[in-house]
C-alpha cells in the first residue's frame, strides 16, 4: 500500500469489497433501506475504531469519508432524481464523490467566510471560485459544492449546497496537493479545484437555497464521530507498534528500550490518553443518537481537538521509539503522521 500507486490496488480491493457485501457487512452506517446496516452512531463508532487500524479499512467496508457524509445529506435533503442518480450508486460503491467547501484564502474553521459564488443565469447556476483540500476529487463522479448564492442575506444564510458532476465544463482539478512530499492519487488525495464559469442546472441544488451552512452542520456532527473513532483506531495501531518495538529493540546486551523509564512513561501516558479520548467520543455519539447533534455541539467541538491531540502525541511517541525506522514507509507510522495529522 505504501509503496504502490493506489490505483494498482483497486482490482484487489474490489474483490475485498465484494466479499464484505457478501457477508452483509457493507456500509455499516447507512440506512438499511439504502443497502446499509443501519447502525447507530455508538455502534458505528466502534466499527470505525476497528477499521481505522488500517488506512484501507473504511474504503473496503463502504463507510469512508467524504462519501459517508455525502450519503447522509443526500439521504436527508436530496430530491428523488438526485437520489436515483447519485445516492443509490454512491451507497453501492459504484462511484465516488467529494465535498468541496474549504478555500485557499478563507479560514477553514469558519465556513460562513467564503468567496466561491453560484449566480443564477436562466435555469442554471454559474459557479466561480477556488477550493482546495477537496479530498478524493481525483476520480470522483461528482462534488457537493458549497457556494454563496445570496451575498445579501445574513452570513449563515448566504451559502447553498450544489451538486456538480466532475465532468462538467469549468470543473478543473488543478492538482492533487502534495502533503509532506506525497501528492497521492485517486481516493487517497486532496485536490485543488478551480470553478471557471461552471454551469449546472438549478435542479442540482441540494436542500433549500441558503441552507448550506445548516446542512454542513448536520454533516459535521456524525462526521466528527467517524473521524475521531477512526483516529482512535490509528492510535491503537501506533500504540501496539510502539509496545512491540520497545520490547524487541535491544540497546545493550542486557537491555531493551522497554527498560527505559521514559519509554515506559510514554506507553502509560498513551494508554491513558487513548482510553480517555475514546470514552469522550463514545459519550458524544451516545448524546447525538439520543438528543441530536445540536444538543451535543459542545461535545462535538471537544472531541475534535482532544482526539486529534491524542493521536498526534501517540503517533509521535511511536515514531520516536522506532527511531529512524519510524520515518520510513517500512511501517505505517510515517503515513499516519503526515496524512492523519494533515
Amino acid at each position: 500500500f505504501l509503496t504502490r500507486p493506489f490505483r494498482s490496488l483497486l482490482p484487489e480491493l474490489e474483490k475485498k469489497r465484494a466479499k464484505v457485501k457478501q457477508m452483509g457487512l457493507w456500509a455499516p452506517g447507512h440506512p438499511e433501506e439504502l443497502g446499509g446496516m443501519g447502525l447507530d452512531l455508538v455502534d458505528l463508532g466502534l466499527v470505525s475504531e476497528a477499521l481505522g487500524r488500517t488506512p484501507l479499512g473504511h474504503y473496503t467496508f463502504g463507510c469512508h469519508a467524504p462519501d459517508a457524509g455525502n450519503v447522509e445529506i443526500l439521504h436527508l435533503h436530496g430530491t428523488p432524481e438526485q437520489k436515483r442518480r447519485w445516492l443509490a450508486p454512491l451507497v453501492a460503491g459504484e462511484i465516488r464523490s467529494c465535498f468541496s467547501m474549504t478555500e485557499v484564502e478563507m479560514p477553514g474553521s469558519n465556513p460562513v467566510m467564503m468567496e466561491t459564488t453560484a449566480v443564477k443565469d436562466g435555469g442554471d447556476y454559474v459557479i466561480n471560485g477556488q477550493k482546495w483540500y477537496t479530498t478524493a476529487a481525483d476520480g470522483a463522479a461528482f462534488a457537493i459544492v458549497m457556494a454563496i448564492t445570496d451575498p445579501d442575506s445574513p452570513p449563515h444564510r448566504r451559502a447553498s449546497m450544489i451538486i456538480v458532476p466532475c465532468d462538467t465544463p469549468g470543473f478543473d482539478l488543478v492538482r492533487n496537493i502534495s502533503v509532506m512530499g506525497h501528492a497521492g492519487e485517486d481516493y487517497f488525495s486532496h485536490g485543488e479545484i478551480l470553478y471557471h464559469s461552471c454551469r449546472v442546472p438549478q435542479k442540482n441544488l441540494l436542500g433549500p437555497e441558503g441552507a448550506g451552512f445548516a446542512i454542513a452542520q448536520e454533516r459535521l456532527g456524525p462526521g466528527r464521530i467517524h473521524h475521531c473513532m477512526r483516529w482512535l483506531g490509528v492510535c491503537r495501531r501506533a500504540f501496539e507498534l510502539m509496545c512491540a518495538r520497545a520490547a524487541a529493540r535491544r540497546i545493550s546486551p542486557t537491555e531493551t528500550l522497554a527498560d527505559k523509564d521514559i519509554v515506559r512513561a510514554w506507553i502509560a501516558e498513551s494508554h491513558a490518553e487513548i482510553e480517555a479520548a475514546r470514552l469522550l467520543t463514545l459519550h458524544t455519539a451516545w448524546r447525538i443518537d439520543r438528543e441530536g447533534w445540536r444538543a451535543a455541539r459542545q461535545d462535538i467541538s471537544m472531541i475534535k481537538f482532544v482526539v486529534a491531540g491524542t493521536m498526534q502525541k501517540v503517533v509521535d511517541r511511536a515514531l520516536q521509539v522506532h527511531g529512524g525506522l519510524g520515518m520510513t514507509d517500512d511501517t505505517l507510522l510515517a503515513f499516519f503522521y503526515r496524512h492523519e495529522r494533515a
